[in-house]
């Protein structure tokens, strides 16, 4: 699907260059529809070689031209960039925001009455194309814009639309989920090690082994309990690893690890709240 439009990143950090490589590798943008706003004129020259976008260093500059507005600042820096561009969005334009923890009600606040906003939680692997990103809309946003930011993160991996008290829940599912994957594949690999591997060969071996799941779990559409009893044979090696992971609490602990980063991601959004009053 080409957006058809000229879209601004404003903040051309890793997860903006990943949507940027995703656009460009669907078709869902041209280089020429494309603007990032940079600090540093490295980054801008390195932007332009490798993508043939427009750079700019003026962020009310690139959001007056653009229809679509990508706000890729870190949450920290967020209320200081919406006072900035507010001069120049109005209601014509869509507001996609990346930033964690910045709730809609308080762009709506900074920005002008009426404007179009969907906010979205993605997560690091977009960067390879693999991303898992929830939606939610604000009050203005139409059907054809909440189409437009899901084509927009699906030339990256997947997304769901959620409502937006539900991207709290993301955040420490999904967009914190890739720390708990990483730790996994960690502790696999130097268990692979302490059982005599290579720690090169234990780590490609743990690796594979979470990528090839994920792909087989997403393919089959199985239930992950199926799949895992079709690899547990009566008496055999899985089982008597499973009832050790089952002692050790990995069920309980995991399920702790999202809902306490789900209460943090709430907590952050509160604070963000409280500190633009």
């Amino acid at each position: 699907m080409a957006l058809g439009k000229t879209i601004a990143f404003l903040g051309a950090g890793n997860m903006a260059e990943a949507l940027v490589k995703g656009l460009l590798r669907a078709g869902t943008a041209s280089p020429e529809e494309i603007v990032c706003t940079v600090r540093r004129p490295a980054r801008a020259d390195e932007l332009r070689k490798r993508y043939g976008v427009r750079t700019l260093t003026d962020n009310r500059e690139a959001a007056a031209l653009a229809d679509v507005l990508v706000l890729s600042v870190k949450p920290q820096v967020m209320g200081r960039l919406l006072d900035e561009i507010a001069p120049a969005v109005d209601p014509a334009k869509l507001v996609i925001s990346i930033a964690a923890g910045v709730p809609i009600a308080l762009m709506e606040r900074k920005l002008s009455r009426g404007v179009r906003i969907v906010r979205t939680m993605p997560n690091t692997p977009a960067l390879v194309g693999a991303g898992a990103t929830a939606l939610a809309r604000g009050e203005h946003a139409t059907d054809a814009d909440l189409e437009a930011a899901r084509a927009l993160f699906a030339a990256v991996g997947l997304t769901v639309v959620v409502e937006e008290p539900l991207l709290d829940a993301c955040t420490g599912l999904s967009g914190s989920g890739p720390a708990y994957v990483f730790l996994i594949i960690e502790a696999l690999s130097d268990a692979g090690v302490k059982v005599g591997l290579p720690r090169y060969t234990a780590q490609a071996l743990a690796a594979q082994t979470v990528l090839g799941s994920a792909q087989l779990l997403i393919e089959t559409g199985e239930h992950p309990g199926r799949l895992k009893d079709q690899v547990t044979s009566p008496g055999g090696t899985a089982i008597a690893g499973l009832h050790t992971l089952e002692a050790g609490g990995l069920r309980t602990t995991l399920m702790d690890a999202v809902e306490a980063a789900t209460h943090r991601a709430r907590e952050l959004g509160q604070k963000f709240l409280a500190s633009e009053d």
